[in-house]
């Protein structure tokens, strides 16, 4: 008997450096499942970049979760069975955007702190963008499900920021970039961290797991992976 596979609705563009893993993690997590030709019933819809960062910018998250919104509708009513936003920044309106949905929006932060627990880490280091990083949206569903998170100093949180804004979004990735950044990981190990949440999707992009000693969590592989065996209903 042949396996339903589920619609995903995803929410990409944000950027789009980070948009295309997601397409490719869950057709491949798709096809290792079931084989063949098999691959995901995904809906897209990329938003532009510059109208979600200027919102961000000018601390208008109202228009921001209405813009989202209004996208995560669309795909539900183009048969979407369930909604991935492909940000972790922009979660923090995922209520908000939930408003416009009768389907289900799967949380990013909800399945990374799965993950967190399923290796037993209770205090990780939180890297991404400066929203992400010094906003309680995120850290508050950790802390939920028993995790302390902790965060770069306010210079270095800076230099994180302006790496994924002015340099991993637009697709550069430097090698002075990743030496910072495995500085600021050191720091966070120093002060407890027993493992590092790459907190947004394009962090991937620069660090890997090869990088570090500390268990490294690629929340845009574990978001398009839990997508994907949604999708099939596991």
């Amino acid at each position: 008997m042949e396996k339903t596979i589920k619609t995903i609705g995803l929410i990409g563009g944000m950027s789009w450096e980070s948009t295309v893993p997601y397409y490719q993690i869950i057709n491949e997590t798709i096809n290792k499942e079931l084989g063949g030709f098999h691959s995901a019933k995904i809906i897209l819809y990329s938003v532009d970049f510059a109208e979600i960062e200027r919102y961000q910018s000018e601390d208008n998250w109202v228009d921001a979760g209405n813009t989202l919104g209004c996208a995560a509708r669309v795909l539900q009513q183009a048969g979407a069975d369930f909604i991935v936003l492909c940000t972790n920044t922009m979660h923090k309106v995922a209520r908000q955007m939930c408003n416009y949905l009768s389907i289900p929006l799967l949380h990013i932060a909800d399945v990374t702190a799965n993950e967190l627990n399923y290796h037993h880490i209770k205090k990780v280091g939180l890297l991404g963008t400066k929203y992400t990083m010094t906003q309680d949206f995120y850290k508050k569903k950790l802390a939920k499900a028993g995790i302390e998170t902790i965060i770069p100093d306010a210079i270095d949180i800076e230099i994180v920021n302006d790496v994924i804004f002015n340099e991993l979004c637009k697709g550069v990735v430097s090698p002075a970039a990743k030496q910072k950044f495995l500085r600021i990981i050191e720091r966070l190990q120093v002060n407890g961290a027993e493992g590092i949440v790459l907190g947004c999707t394009e962090i991937g992009m620069l660090i890997q797991q090869k990088d570090v000693k500390l268990p490294v969590f690629d929340t845009t592989r574990i978001h398009a992976e839990r997508a994907a065996m949604k999708a099939l209903g596991m």
